[in-house]
């Protein structure tokens, strides 16, 4: 990895403080997160779609089921919500179907392709399938997308690590 300048460093740091992160303080897609949580947060306000609400509540509340048709039809009226897309492809991976929710997660790039979230996530859902260098691709993604070491791409990191030492990935995430 390289690293940005002294100046530009700093300066990027001003920006960040004097302007705000961006689309990067959307850290896991959907409003970043992270610590303790190991599902996508919503700190960003949802849009007014009450399914899309009943999505994440089902979704926090690890019913993954029952947040799938509901982000479902959120997509399908705002088929430009990244954010959506990555909750429908997390709800899909953690009810199982680690393969179905990589199409998913492909739309959520798609439409954002810096959502760290989706990268992280879909990255599990690879490893998952067993496909290490698409999971290394997300990881390398995610090395250029964050400025400062992200939790992302440390989640990703050492997901990755994990499933080639023990050809397993944690399924709780």
């Amino acid at each position: 990895m390289s690293f940005p300048s002294r100046p530009a460093a700093c300066a990027s740091i001003v920006m960040i403080l004097v302007f705000g992160a961006g689309p990067l303080d959307r850290a896991r897609g959907d409003g970043g997160g992270g610590g303790s949580d190991e599902r996508p947060s919503a700190a960003r306000p949802a849009p007014d779609d009450p399914d899309y609400a009943a999505g994440v509540q089902a979704i926090k509340a690890n019913q993954f089921a029952e947040a799938i048709p509901l982000l479902q039809r959120a997509t399908g009226r705002d088929p430009r919500n990244a954010d959506a897309f990555n909750w429908l492809a997390y709800a899909t991976r953690r009810n199982g179907n680690p393969a179905g929710s990589i199409p998913i997660y492909q739309k959520a790039l798609a439409i954002d392709p810096k959502h760290r979230g989706a990268h992280e996530y879909i990255g599990e859902a690879y490893l998952m399938v067993g496909d290490v260098a698409k999971a290394r691709e997300h990881l390398a993604r995610l090395d250029s997308l964050c400025l400062l070491p992200c939790s992302e791409y440390r989640d990703l990191k050492k997901a990755v690590e994990q499933y080639e030492k023990t050809g397993k990935v944690s399924t709780t995430r």
